[in-house]
């Protein structure tokens, strides 16, 4: 059966029944404000995620995780799948081998967001901050790094 929107509408008003309200879109916590830039190690860390295939079949990711002062790759995480849990997993590994940065940066993605890696943030102390959605140029050491790790390891 071919119907348009006007007439879906109009036969839910004659029912009663009414069109379920769509909830806004999570919006991530944490400071906005414009970040100065680091001028010593540990002061701020970057993360983003690249992804790509095996062939044509499966997807993976790889969380890149730098610091921003002396612009070292701290790892590199492979994997099919990354939750918010895995990451913050990852980062307690990464404050016990480099020690706790002052703040992070990253994206708005929803591994970044989670409830995981909020608890994480407050329980070491560490500010998180997400650039404006959109606006991958305002976390450029990571998308920098991310470009030449895709030309030199990802693509042949």
């Amino acid at each position: 059966m071919i119907m348009n929107a006007k007439k879906l509408y109009r036969i839910y008003r004659e029912e009663g029944l009414s069109v379920r309200r769509r909830r806004g879109r999570k919006r991530a916590r944490g400071s906005r404000a414009p970040m100065p830039t680091a001028l010593r190690p540990n002061q701020r860390w970057s993360m983003d995620f690249v992804s790509d295939t095996f062939g044509a079949s499966r997807k993976f990711r790889v969380l890149a995780v730098n610091d921003d002062c002396c612009r070292e790759n701290l790892c590199l995480i492979a994997d099919t799948s990354l939750s918010g849990t895995r990451v913050a997993r990852e980062l307690d590994a990464l404050v016990r081998l480099y020690g706790k940065p002052e703040s992070i940066v990253s994206d708005n993605g929803t591994e970044f967001t989670s409830a995981a890696i909020l608890k994480w943030a407050q329980k070491n102390d560490v500010q998180w901050h997400y650039i404006d959605p959109g606006k991958p140029q305002q976390n450029g050491y990571i998308e920098s790094f991310n470009g030449s790790l895709c030309d030199e390891c990802l693509n042949e």
